[in-house]
C-alpha cells in the first residue's frame, strides 16, 4: 500500500475516535465563523490532532485545513476537512465524514457513524470497507441516478434553471449531498453528483477516489482539478453530456 495512503488511513482512525466521542453529545460546543458557517469543538479537535501528527510524520509537507488555513510552502500538500457536513453532525444526522488527502496522490473519506470508509491511491484502485469499487456503466442521462446537495446553491450561482431542467431528464434524483453523493458515484450506486460551489478540502480526496474507481471528476468548466471552486463526479460515460447540460 502507498505509504501516504497508509498514513491517511491511520489519521482517519484517530479522527473517527474524536468525532464519535462528540457525535450526539448534549454538551457539544458550536461557534459561528466569519463566513456564517458553524464550527464545532469536534471540527477543531480533529484538525488540530491531524496537523500535529502530520507535523511529526511529514514535517516537510504543506498542510491545508478548513479551520486553521495553510501551514508550509511545499508543493506536497495535505488537505484536511475535519468534518464534512458539520450541520448534519450538529443535528445528530450520521451523514458526515472526515476528508483527508495528499493532493492528487491519495485520499480517504471516513464516515464512522455510517460505518463506511472509502479510500484510494494513484494506480492502486479505489476501495470501500476493503472492497474494491467501480463506477457504473449507465450510458444515458435518462437512465442515470443523480445525487445533488441543494437547489439554493444552484440558484445562488445563477444555474437554477439549467440544473432543474437537467434533473428532470435524469431517471432518478435524490438529495444525498456532501461527500456521500460522490462516494455513491465511485461505488456505482449513483451516476452523477455535481456541486456548483465547493472548497478544495470538500473534494480533494473525492477526485482521487472517483478517478481510481474509473470515473471522472472535474469542475463545471471541465478541468480535472479539485481547486476549481465546483465539482462534478460521474461514471465517465456521462461526463461531457452532464457538463454541457449544466453550462
Amino acid at each position: 500500500m502507498n505509504p501516504d495512503l497508509s498514513l491517511a488511513l491511520s489519521l482517519a482512525d484517530e479522527a473517527d475516535a474524536i468525532t464519535m466521542r462528540f457525535f450526539r453529545a448534549a454538551s457539544l460546543s458550536v461557534k459561528t465563523k466569519v463566513d456564517r458557517t458553524p464550527v464545532t469543538e469536534a471540527d477543531l479537535a480533529v484538525e488540530k490532532l491531524l496537523r500535529e501528527r502530520l507535523g511529526r510524520e511529514r514535517p516537510d509537507d504543506t498542510i491545508v485545513g478548513e479551520e486553521f488555513g495553510v501551514t508550509g510552502t511545499s508543493a506536497r500538500r495535505w488537505i484536511i476537512d475535519p468534518i464534512d457536513a458539520t450541520k448534519n453532525f450538529m443535528r445528530g444526522i450520521p451523514v458526515f465524514a472526515t476528508l483527508i488527502a495528499l493532493e492528487n496522490v491519495a485520499g480517504v473519506v471516513s464516515a464512522p457513524a455510517l460505518g463506511m470508509r472509502w479510500w484510494a491511491a494513484r494506480g492502486e484502485g479505489a476501495f470501500c470497507n476493503g472492497r474494491r469499487i467501480h463506477v457504473s456503466a449507465i450510458a444515458t442521462i435518462e437512465e442515470a441516478q443523480l445525487s445533488y446537495d441543494d437547489i439554493i446553491t444552484w440558484e445562488k450561482c445563477g444555474l437554477r434553471d439549467p440544473f432543474l431542467a437537467f434533473e428532470r431528464r435524469c431517471g432518478r434524483a435524490r438529495g444525498f449531498g456532501d461527500f456521500w453523493g460522490h462516494m455513491l458515484v465511485a461505488e456505482g450506486a449513483c451516476d452523477i453528483s455535481p456541486e456548483p460551489e465547493v472548497a478544495l478540502w470538500d473534494v480533494a480526496p473525492i477526485q482521487v477516489i472517483v478517478e481510481e474507481a474509473g470515473g471522472r471528476f472535474t469542475d463545471l468548466a471541465g478541468n480535472a482539478r479539485s481547486d476549481g471552486g465546483s465539482g462534478v463526479s460521474t461514471n465517465g460515460l456521462l461526463h461531457d453530456a452532464v457538463l454541457e447540460a449544466l453550462r
